[in-house]
């Protein structure tokens, strides 16, 4: 596997950080400014991000990422901060801050080569994901979708007192303004050929219908005023109410009414029947720079796709083992469909009993915990329902806690149908998401005070994702997959993420179709077929955001089987989590030379 590093990176991380005092006052001093003022740029490109990370400075704002304006402006800074980056000099600084400069020169690179391809991509505010500037517009990970996530008023924008209210109406305000340029950009997306596949058009027209049709007293965006706190003045509370009436009747209504008339009318006749990339125009070398953005790696699509291949053998072998252990006679496509319909493993006639099942495997797995890790967050943890307006086409996931800890981390499980809730996966898909998944390595990450700010939240896509998913392979060393049944789910997640890379660049870079994607899935792992199909469409949307799971996890675990071979007796799994949790979201290249480094100097 090859990695993007440069000889000047190498020298700059190693050549310098083996010389004895080599930092100083003077050059700690002019990083930590440079820093400061890369994290603030940061927050006031992405105000959401801010509020996620529990600055609310910026809570009255929603950027307009997608309009000309803002991306010529971000080109401009991100070259600013590469200029200052080079005119820093490395022989003042410490080890840790050549490593966050080189963090922060990667990423400026990286986001600014993305602003300048054919097909422009910019990093949008649902976890710092790429969004097309000519297909803004999406049925998962998209900001119609965030922007509503927010408005029911128990994520990350809070609705606690007077301003909160009125700084909502504000962001409400920009929120619009967005969806209008989004109109516009995909008018141009339709005069450039670069259209998304109409399935995905309809995914989309769908999800916009309950905006415009349900009365406002049940509107999602209504729901902060059923919350109103006895403590702001009955007043303000009847103006609020008014104001909030008034947001959705006059303006939210009539703004998703043209969304939805133009996407309807124009834009689903436009859209294309083909699958992937590749067949738009500069389609593959977009892709390629998506392999890029969200690997960290120089892998060409075709090494993605045999990878896939590779791991998707490997993985059948180890579930047919579990296939004997069981008793089971048949073939692994025979099990496979055993273990969507067996019954014991569709047990619940509640969605509550769902997120019961979740908080049980969390106690079990606690007395086990400190054995492999040597710091544990100070953020709170909870396991929530995904809302209903978007739980039939999300996937779980995980959204930080704020830094100082006053909101928890929360787990969202979609249950779009409790009776066909398959809990075969339950053990794993807890690990991944939660802990010692997302909910470790990002809270532990935001609360890690010797981090610059600018590496506290979410970060690299292949580091987050290839951690959770090395960290479902902890199972049994927390006390977990006792249950057969359970191990294979662990497999069967691990099928899922190598399944990722076959299916990702088949359908981006060797033209494969949807029902193509489809069918490989089907014959390879447990989920039902609309969960397949769901996923399918993922990644139809997000090209390229699903390698980053299993790259990331094979070189974390790769990492610690060379750290054992060298090490020994002298090994200890803490020290080696906390040396990978310690230094914020990296590069796979940075991370492996800093295992590398701690390894030499154990």
């Amino acid at each position: 596997m090859k990695y993007v590093v440069s000889l000047a990176l190498f020298v700059l991380i190693f050549g310098v950080a083996c010389q004895n005092g080599t930092s100083n006052a003077a050059g700690e001093a002019a990083a930590d400014k440079l820093f400061e003022e890369f994290y603030d740029f940061r927050l006031q490109i992405n105000p959401l991000e801010a509020s996620k990370g529990g600055d609310y400075r910026y809570n009255d704002r929603i950027a307009n990422f997608i309009s000309d304006e803002y991306q010529a402006e971000l080109i401009a800074r991100y070259d600013y901060f590469l200029q200052a980056i080079d005119a820093m000099d490395a022989d003042q600084l410490s080890p840790e801050d050549r490593l966050s400069l080189q963090v922060m020169r990667w990423d400026c690179m990286i986001k600014k080569e993305g602003l300048e391809n054919e097909i422009p991509t910019v990093a949008s505010p649902i976890y710092d994901l790429p969004n097309f500037k000519w297909m803004p517009v999406t049925q998962i990970s998209s900001l119609q979708l965030y922007v509503s996530q927010l408005a029911a008023g128990k994520s990350v924008h809070p609705f606690q007192d007077l301003d909160d209210y009125e700084d909502w109406l504000q962001r409400v305000d920009d929120y619009l303004n967005w969806m209008d340029t989004a109109i516009e950009n995909m008018q141009t997306g339709i005069a450039k050929g670069v259209v998304l596949p109409r399935v995905l058009t309809e995914r989309v027209i769908e999800q916009l219908n309950p905006f415009i049709d349900t009365p406002v007293e049940d509107h999602l965006f209504y729901q902060p005023i059923t919350m109103l706190s006895v403590e702001i003045a009955e007043s303000e509370r009847k103006r609020l109410d008014m104001a909030y009436r008034g947001m959705i009747e006059e303006k939210l209504i009539p703004q998703y009414r043209k969304l939805r008339d133009f996407m309807q009318e124009t834009y689903l006749p436009a859209s294309r029947n083909s699958t992937g990339l590749l067949d738009l125009p500069k389609g593959k070398e977009t892709y390629d720079y998506l392999i890029r953005l969200h690997t960290s790696t120089d892998m060409t699509a075709d090494e993605i796709f045999e990878l896939g291949q590779r791991e998707v053998k490997r993985i059948r072998g180890e579930m047919e083992k579990v296939m004997a252990e069981i008793g089971f006679e048949g073939d692994l496509d025979a099990f496979l469909e055993y273990v969507r319909n067996k019954p014991e493993l569709i047990p619940f006639d509640d969605p509550e009993e769902v997120i019961a099942h979740f908080n049980e495997i969390h106690e079990r797995m606690k007395p086990r915990l400190e054995e492999l890790f040597s710091k544990t967050p100070k953020a709170g943890f909870e396991v929530r329902r995904t809302e209903a307006f978007r739980e039939a086409s999300a996937s779980a996931e995980y959204v930080p806690g704020t830094k100082d800890a006053s909101r928890p981390g929360i787990f969202y499980v979609p249950i779009p149908d409790v009776n066909n809730y398959n809990i075969v996966s339950d053990e794993a898909l807890f690990l991944h998401e939660a802990i010692p998944g997302h909910h470790y390595q990002l809270s532990l990450q935001q609360e890690n005070q010797d981090l610059p700010e600018f590496l506290h939240p979410e970060g690299m896509g292949v580091f987050v994702e290839g951690w959770a998913l090395y960290a479902e392979s902890l199972g049994k060393e927390l006390g977990l997959y006792t249950d057969p049944y359970q191990y294979f789910g662990m497999l069967s997640m691990e099928m899922h993420r190598a399944i990722r890379l076959v299916v990702d660049a088949g359908m981006h870079a060797k033209g494969w179709t949807r029902e193509e994607a489809i069918q490989y899935s089907l014959e390879n792992e447990a989920e039902s077929e609309a969960a397949i199909v769901a996923e399918i469409e993922r990644y139809m949307a997000t090209p390229g955001q699903a390698l980053s799971y299993k790259v990331g996890q094979l070189k974390i675990r790769e990492l610690r089987d060379k750290a054992e071979a060298a090490l020994g007796d002298k090994f200890d799994i803490r020290a080696f989590h906390a040396q990978v949790l310690g230094s914020g979201s990296l590069p796979l290249s940075l991370l492996e030379e800093k295992i590398d480094g701690w390894i030499a100097g154990q």
